[in-house]
């Protein structure tokens, strides 16, 4: 039997993460922190003070715990800073103010941090989960009626760059495309290339542009045509789905899931009482006679969610626009009506995209007039700006990308310093030659050496976090860091032919590979020369 649904031979799926199966990876800064936890007798999280006098670390771990011991701050500060200084990673420690507990770190302590990045390479902050889950996600899923448009797109670099730090965390990702191939909109788009090959005008609530002349100019079925060239677009902006769905299949599947249904019928239509599971309202899913007597869109939903965790998904993520706002708790109704669990089932929404030209808003487009398109927005900036642009905001913001800006190849465009920074070590790295790298740390570290390494071991934890919080956008703001913590050691210290060439072509070779990980977790191509 059909599932409504067909697979891409693509090789083997990447790697996955979930909030209630999180593991943190294990580091050397999160080692630290559990032997710190363990003097404290409490959970400790380090923070890096603004000012650099303040030490490498600092913990406020007693002020938290002053009121339940009923001691000073103070005390309990000078407790732990005479603990903590005893561990062979601490330099020294000291309280400030109220109690705050100041560190500093060996020296041997970055060089342990720097091996244990030299060690994992590209995979440095990878494979957390425990347990390691399969998990879908479905994303852009736009009808076949035109090409992508960059709000859409939004949707699709979004869920990718969810995907990847899944991936990243080490579970198993599918990607899935959902389509309408039937159904009013599909009808209105067929009749409007049917009318410009007639010689005619569309239908007034048809559809319009220069694609439309295109597809007419083409014989059979705009539909499958319009697909593929979305398929098309997707790929080239770095998305590759793994299996298509198809709504006309899953909806000849309706029957055999109605009776596990609660409904009840009202104005001749079929309603699902999904207001008792949880949901907003009640949904109609069959249409009254007079209304054709076909299904909804939402009776589609009933045999999608099945047909994905029978398929043996344990998370279905779905990523929707803003306007769906009120399916979150539609599909949590269903997943319960039909004897799952809710928690399988978890909806992403993000907010609108407004692209800005000479500080306005624009949405004029070369082949249609109110929408700008995925294609033309990639050949205006590159596929790296469009990626970078559409994940730097969070999800629950709107987006607003100044075109000219990200179609600049200068450090003013914030993905072309990144890159910048990746191409100069790749330089020196090939300058280098045979040269050896090395995390043997020469003696006294430079301010800029310590503050590169410890910017780098904080991958892994912010990773995890940004993959927990379904928050990529996280990955772009720490890649800026990494840059200018590394363009600020590269000002200061020269690499090669000095005292300290091993260690700093190390540092180099560890900086490439965090930020070249950072690109490629928002879609962004690493190269090699800029």
């Amino acid at each position: 039997m059909s599932t409504g649904h067909f697979r891409r031979t693509s090789g083997q799926s990447p790697p996955v993460l979930t909030p209630a199966t999180q593991a943190l990876p294990r580091t050397t800064l999160s080692r630290l922190e559990a032997r710190l936890s363990e003097l404290a007798g409490a959970p400790i999280e380090l923070d890096r003070p603004s000012d650099p006098q303040h030490g490498d670390y600092a913990t406020n771990v007693a002020m938290q715990l002053a009121p339940v011991r009923k001691r000073s701050p103070r005390e309990l500060g000078e407790e732990l800073a005479a603990a903590a200084a005893g561990l062979d990673e601490v330099e020294r420690a000291e309280v400030a103010g109220p109690g705050f507990v100041n560190l500093w770190l060996a020296p041997s302590w970055y060089g342990v941090a720097l091996a244990e990045i030299l060690e994992a390479g590209r995979e440095y902050g990878a494979g957390w989960a425990d347990p390691r889950q399969r998990i879908q996600v479905e994303m852009v899923s736009a009808n076949p009626t035109g090409p992508i448009t960059v709000a859409s797109a939004r949707n699709g670099a979004y869920g990718d760059s969810v995907a990847r730090l899944l991936e990243l965390a080490g579970h198993d990702v599918e990607r899935e495309y959902y389509y309408n191939d039937a159904g009013a909109q599909m009808a209105k788009f067929r009749e409007s290339v049917e009318a410009i090959r007639r010689g005619e005008e569309p239908p007034e609530d048809g559809y319009r542009g220069d694609y439309v002349v295109e597809l007419a100019h083409e014989e059979g079925d705009p539909v499958p045509k319009m697909l593929a060239r979305i398929e098309a677009e997707l790929e080239r902006f770095r998305i590759h789905f793994d299996s298509w769905a198809l709504q006309s299949e899953l909806e000849q599947r309706l029957p055999q899931f109605l009776p596990r249904l609660d409904t009840y019928e009202k104005d001749g239509a079929l309603w699902a009482r999904s207001s008792a599971y949880g949901d907003d309202d009640d949904r109609v899913i069959v249409r009254s006679p007079e209304q054709g007597g076909t299904p909804t869109y939402r009776a589609a939903d009933v045999v999608y969610l099945a047909d994905k965790l029978d398929r043996g998904f344990e998370r279905a993520i779905y990523v929707l626009g803003a306007d769906h706002h009120g399916t979150r708790n539609w599909y949590a109704a269903i997943a319960r009506m039909l004897g799952y669990d809710p928690d399988r089932v978890e909806v992403l929404i993000y907010q609108l995209v407004h692209l800005i030209r000479g500080g306005e808003q624009t949405r004029i487009s070369k082949r249609r007039g109110d929408v700008v398109f995925l294609d033309e927005f990639m050949d205006e900036v590159g596929v790296d700006a469009a990626r970078w642009y559409l994940v730097n905001r969070g999800p629950d913001q709107t987006i607003e990308i100044d075109v000219d800006l990200a179609a600049e190849r200068s450090v003013k465009n914030p993905v072309y310093y990144v890159q910048y920074a990746h191409a100069r070590i790749a330089g020196i790295l090939r300058n280098a030659g045979e040269a050896e790298a090395s995390a043997q740390v020469p003696g006294e570290l430079a301010a800029e050496e310590r503050d590169l390494i410890k910017r780098l071991a904080e991958l892994p934890g912010l990773a995890a976090e940004a993959a927990e919080r379904r928050g990529p956008q996280a990955i772009p703001t720490y890649a800026i860091r990494v840059a200018d913590e590394f363009h600020r050691f590269y000002h200061h210290h020269r690499v090669l032919e000095s005292n300290a060439q091993a260690f700093r072509l190390g540092l180099c070779t560890a900086t490439q590979n965090v930020i070249a990980r950072c690109l490629d977790l928002v879609g962004v191509e690493a190269p090699e020369r800029m």
